[in-house]
Order: C-alpha cells, then structure tokens, then sequence
C-alpha cells in the first residue's frame, strides 16, 4: 500500500500550494482537507496510515467532523507531510529550544513538579522585588529572535505594539487562541526588539507594560492551544517586564493568569499560593476591581481542595470588592470582571464543592451559572462553552438530568467552534455525569458525542 510521501503516491509537494488546499491549511478545515485529497485520488486508507488515524475517524472527519487537539493537528500535518506553518503550527522560540535540548542536560529531565516549584520561586522572587530583570533565562523562558528594530521609538511605537495585542486578544477570546497564538509570538519576536532603541523614560515604562501585556497574551494562548512550558515561559517574562514597570496590578494579572493554568490542570495548591501572590500585588495597586478577581480564583482553589469555609469567605470579599470597585478607574487589563462574570467564578467555585457534596453545592453552581449564561454573547463563545457545561454537569447532579443534557448539548455546539483544547478538557466532567445515566438514551448520546468531540 502506498503511503502519503511515497514512492507512486499521487501527493506532491505542490498539491499543498494550491489556492483552494492553502485557504483549508490556514483554517485547520481537517475535513475540506481531506476531501481535496480525495479528489486526486487519496485513499481514505492512506490518509488514515499517513495520520496514524482509523478509518472510521478519517471518515467522520470527512462527513465534518471538527478537529481542534493541538496534537493531533500537528501529527496530520506531520503524518501527511504538511509544512507546519501553513497550518499556523510552526515551532516558536521556546518551543524549538525546547526539542532541541530534550536529549541533553539535567535539567531536560526535570518533571511538571520541578517547573511548578521553580515557577513559584521565580514568581515569588520578582513579585516581592527581587532584582530578575535581565537575569540569567531558565529553560522555561522564551527565547529572543533578533529582527531590525528602529534606533529610536515614541509613544506611537508603544501604542502600535497595545493595539495588536487587543485585536489579538479579541480573537482569542471570541474562537480562542489557536486562531491567534503564532501571531502573537511573531508580534512578540519584533517587539522586544524596541527594548534596544532610544526612547524617553515615559516610552520605556510604556514599552514595559506592553511587553508585559503581549508575553502575557502569548502565555494565555499558549494554554489554551495546550503548550504548557511556553505558556509559562511568556508568563514568566511577562511578570519581570510587569515588574520592571512597577504595574502591581499588571503583575496581579500575570500571577491570575498563571494561577488559572494550575487550575485547569488540577493543582489547586499551586495555583493558591500564585493567587495569594497576585492577592499581595492587587492590594499595592489600589484597585478593587484587581482584588476582587484574585479573591473570586482563590475561592475557586479553595473550593478544588473542599474547603467550603474559606470559599464563602473568599466569596463575601469577592462581593465586597466588586461593590466598592470603580471600573472606569480600573487597569485595562481587569476591566473584563463584570457582573457576569462574577456570577460564574462563584458558580465555578460551588461546582468544585459539588465533586465533593452535589446535594448541597450543584443547585447553587446551576444557580450562578444561569445568571452567567444569559449574557455571554458571541464574542465570548469560549467562556460561554465554559459556563454552559458548568452548569449542565451541576444540573444532572442536581437531579434534573433533561435540563442538563438540553444545556449540555447547547455546550457542545458552541464548542464546535472554538479552537482551543480547554474546551475539550472543561467538557469532560459534563461527560462523565451524563455517562453515569447511560440507562437514559438522550445521556448516553450525549456523553459519546462529548467524547468523539474530544478525542478529534
């Protein structure tokens, strides 16, 4: 049987360059992809080789079948013979440094637990004003790739730099981040160049606090798309240029973000002491706004390790600092926290109390996140799919399992159209609580579609 890139397969290298193949490419549209080969002959069987997929997935996949894994896009590309970057999959900086020394060094053998520490102390060092700027890089610190910059930059340098960070994070937050993250980091690659030119003391600061913003940018997108070292690479730079600023309220935000990360991968003890962190910045910074969402994530933590007195507690100041906030005078950065979204961090922390007592915490999870719900527009589809699951899995704990697979299925479809690997990930538990009503035809649908959505 001939394979994709054999000898006598009908794949060239030009077949990838053809205006309709590269519009596919540049989409991620696996399924117009793997039509177009279709068309000139491609087996099924062969792009299944080629792919390391079955059949039966080649198929689905041609019938439409989204896929979003990060992973498994970069092995069909790989499988198939695709360059990289027409698929927006191309190695940035920390990453290519990363393979190039995974077979050599001590510290290519540390584990998730050793990064974890060495993040902690790096964060630690910095936030309580240890001088790093400029300090020898760990491995976990992204590299500089050096392009022409201008001997010497204003301020209109420095808000070129501030809108192409917001337009990328508009994009990130309406389909996610793989739709944006390798501009991201090629925006990045030609803006810390500016950090050689002349420019005044005010421009610097500035440069500071946008470098700060867009390595943060590149960290959050990095997670979403499921890149964990170079998410906390670009987290890393960006609390010492955040630093180095003397943003506390930026450096909060860096420490919530890395906070989430640690979250999502189920360390809420990591993912505290960043908060707790991020709390002692907040405070310096004077904004109320800034506190209110490191207290609302510090109850999220406490609410994964079952610590129900510390989340209403966290939940009361939560309150409180909303109340007393002034969002016009609000950093940009926090502007975000709004009514809505204090309804599904406080959701999201009684769904982790309901893993341990869903009698008493699912009702008051579905309670949040209903209110959550009903105002997400479609520029926040991804934190939409988040809320909708949350509250679909709370609604079948609570007993009222049609409701839950209505909303779940609402879930599932927005999801379908958002590329980040979070979503995949936050739809499981949904899986699993419609999977324990397998008895139920409409549940078990539904837990096998949440699992062929995340398996694609």
């Amino acid at each position: 049987m001939n394979t994709i890139g054999s000898n006598g397969s009908p794949v060239t290298r030009d077949v990838w360059d053809g205006r309709e193949m590269r519009d596919a490419l540049a989409a991620r549209n696996v399924s117009e992809i793997y039509r177009q080969l279709r068309r000139i002959g491609v087996s099924q069987r062969q792009i299944a080789a080629s792919t390391g997929q079955s059949q039966s997935e080649v198929s689905e996949i041609l019938k439409g079948r989204q896929v979003m894994a990060y992973d498994v896009l970069a092995r069909i590309a790989d499988g198939l013979g695709i360059p990289r970057g027409y698929m927006g999959l191309a190695y940035d900086g920390a990453t290519a440094m990363r393979v190039a020394k995974s077979n050599s060094g001590p510290q290519a053998e540390e584990d998730e637990s050793v990064k974890r520490r060495k993040f902690l102390s790096h964060a630690a060092a910095v936030t309580m004003g240890a001088a790093v700027f400029g300090a020898e890089e760990s491995t976990w610190v992204p590299s500089n790739v050096q392009t022409p910059a201008p001997m010497r930059i204003g301020m209109t340098d420095v808000q070129q730099i501030q809108a192409a960070t917001k337009a990328l994070r508009d994009l990130d937050y309406r389909y996610g981040g793989g739709t944006c993250r390798d501009a991201v980091v090629a925006q990045l690659s030609w803006a810390q160049q500016l950090l050689d030119a002349n420019a005044s003391d005010q421009v610097k600061r500035k440069l500071y606090v946008s470098l700060a913003d867009m390595h943060s940018l590149a960290g959050w997108t990095s997670f979403d798309t499921g890149l964990l070292d170079p998410a906390r690479g670009h987290f890393g730079k960006a609390l010492e240029f955040a630093k180095q600023a003397e943003d506390d309220s930026l450096v909060a935000s860096v420490l919530y973000r890395m906070g989430r990360v640690y979250l999502h991968y189920q360390e809420p003890n990591e993912a505290l002491k960043l908060f707790q962190l991020g709390q002692i910045a907040a405070q310096e910074s004077g904004s109320s706004l800034t506190v209110a969402v490191l207290c609302a994530n510090e109850a999220w933590a406490y609410g994964m390790l079952n610590k129900p007195e510390q989340v209403q507690k966290m939940v009361g100041r939560t309150k409180d600092e909303f109340a007393r906030a002034n969002v016009a005078e609000a950093p940009d950065w926090v502007r975000f926290f709004n009514e809505n979204d204090l309804h599904g961090m406080i959701g999201s922390a009684h769904d982790a109390l309901a893993v341990f007592d869903p009698d008493r915490y699912a009702p008051l999870a579905v309670a949040e996140t209903i209110k959550c719900n009903e105002a997400y527009g479609a520029d926040m589809q991804r934190t939409h799919v988040f809320g909708l699951s949350l509250q679909a899995t709370n609604h079948i704990r609570a007993g009222d399992l049609q409701e839950g697979i209505k909303v779940g299925r609402s879930a599932l479809q927005i999801g379908e159209k958002v590329k980040s690997a979070r979503v995949a990930d936050r739809l499981k538990p949904l899986e699993l609580e419609a999977g324990r009503h397998r008895m139920n035809s409409d549940a078990r649908d539904l837990s096998e579609e949440i699992r062929r959505f995340r398996e694609a």
